[in-house]
Order: structure tokens, then C-alpha cells, then sequence
């Protein structure tokens, strides 16, 4: 009897590290609406409150730095053994987001499952949470997203490199604001999606461009971009007639969507 037992242990044992194993994958199937109505059943409405407590605490934090959150990382990290009713806690905490914070929850990269919060109240007017530099590296990110945007979208690393350092803002020296420009630049703004950095194909030395990144396109409002470029130039935003339209046309399918959601 003793061994058939120790013999039943040994078989078993497997199949609980095989759990564990699965419980720390970070890849994740999202489960269906019938397998989040039955793991629904098995906790109680306090703890699927608790724990979208705590993933609406996680993405704040997160969002403090504007570090995207990946779906993977957040039920690897938080949603844990909860993972079944993934579904159900994402919603609850958009609503959160919505209802207490004025945040709207936005999956950015589809592919990856990749999640930020944007300012929702600003948004919901049309405005832009971004509309103008308001410290020294949020101005720095409006001259660098300015550029891109006159430039027709995309721009060689050096016109970013040669515009900020006639700025007095060199890539190749320590910055007393910024510290190392060129990290700031290509690690931190891109980290954040606010910049794409991208190699170009087949150039030697090896060469990159610079584009508008996914939160970005969320959060800066193009027609404000214009309005900071007239200023800097003296200009009339309406003399840069193409990126005028293209500005204005992005505003104005912007606030329909707006209206659609509504």
C-alpha cells in the first residue's frame, strides 16, 4: 500500500510543475467568454475587484514614465493565477480608467498586445493632451515630432541631430536638462512610442530614420504642431498648405471618431 501511494505522488508530481511552468509563460491565449463564465464562478466579486485593483495600480505606475504595458508582462506580473478571467478584470479596470481617472485604456499594438493610457478628458473635446511644450523635455520631443511632421513624416537621424544642436542641444554631449540627448532620443521617446527609430535598408555606414510612434499619434495634436512651428517661424500656419490639410483633416476624423464612440 505504502509504495502503490509513493508510486501515485511520484506520477503526480509532474503535472504540477507542468502547471507552474505554464503559470510563468509569458505567452497568453486570450480565454474565450465561456471559459471567463466559468472562471467566474470560482471567485468571488471581492477578488475580482482586488485584483483589478491592482492591475489599475500597475498600469498607473507604469504610465508615470509613459511605459507601454505589455499583455504578457501584466498576467505574467499581476493577473497570475487569475489569468482565466483576464477578459473580465481589463474591463473592469478600462472602466476604472474611464469613470475615476478620465483615462482611456488603448491597445496600441495589436500584434503584441500593447497597452497605454491616454488622457481621456482633453480627448473627448478634440484637444490633445499634448498641445504645447510644457517642460524641457516635452519641448525637446515637440521640436523632434515638429520636425518629423514638416519633413513628410519620416526624416534621416541626422537632420534631428543637426536641428537640435543649432538648438544648443548637441547628441554628442552631455546635456545639463537632458543628460545623454541621444538616449533620451532613441531609447526613452521610443520606448514610450512617442518615436519610431528604424533602420534604413541596404545603407552603409548604417543609417536611421526617424517617425511619429504610436502614442504619439494618440496624444499630439498635428494642427497644434503647426501652430508651434508658425510661431517659431513667424509664419502663418496656412503657409505650409499640404501639412496644413493634413493636420486639419487628422483633427477632424479625430473628433468624428470621438462622436462615434459617444
Amino acid at each position: 500500500m505504502t509504495q502503490r501511494r509513493s508510486s501515485q505522488n511520484k506520477k503526480q508530481q509532474p503535472v504540477a510543475t507542468a502547471t507552474q511552468e505554464d503559470e510563468d509563460d509569458v505567452t497568453f491565449t486570450q480565454p474565450s467568454t465561456s471559459q471567463v463564465q466559468r472562471g467566474l464562478q470560482k471567485v468571488t466579486p471581492a477578488q475580482v475587484d482586488l485584483k483589478t485593483a491592482e492591475v489599475v495600480q500597475y498600469f498607473l505606475v507604469k504610465d508615470q514614465k509613459k511605459i507601454p504595458v505589455r499583455r504578457a508582462d501584466l498576467v505574467k506580473n499581476v493577473v497570475k493565477e487569475y489569468r482565466n478571467i483576464f477578459p473580465e478584470i481589463l474591463r473592469k479596470a478600462t472602466r476604472t480608467f474611464d469613470e475615476v481617472f478620465g483615462l482611456k485604456l488603448v491597445e496600441i499594438d495589436t500584434k503584441n498586445h500593447i497597452f497605454i493610457l491616454v488622457n481621456n478628458l482633453e480627448t473627448a473635446e478634440g484637444a490633445s493632451p499634448i498641445t504645447s511644450p510644457t517642460n524641457p523635455k516635452t519641448g525637446l520631443l515637440f521640436v523632434i515630432l515638429s520636425v518629423i511632421f514638416m519633413k513628410g513624416g519620416a526624416v534621416r537621424e541626422n537632420l534631428i541631430w543637426n536641428t537640435l544642436k543649432k538648438l544648443r542641444v548637441d547628441s554628442g554631449r552631455k546635456h545639463e536638462l537632458f543628460g545623454d540627448v541621444k538616449k533620451v532620443v532613441t531609447e526613452e521617446f521610443v520606448r514610450q512610442r512617442y518615436v519610431q527609430y528604424e533602420r534604413i535598408p541596404h545603407t552603409e555606414p548604417v543609417e536611421h530614420e526617424f517617425r511619429w510612434g504610436q502614442r504619439a499619434d494618440l496624444e499630439v495634436s498635428k494642427a497644434k504642431i503647426l501652430e508651434f512651428v508658425g510661431k517659431v517661424f513667424e509664419q502663418d500656419p496656412q503657409s505650409w498648405s499640404q501639412q496644413y490639410k493634413e493636420a486639419h483633416s487628422s483633427a477632424s476624423s479625430s473628433q468624428a471618431s470621438t462622436s462615434t464612440q459617444r
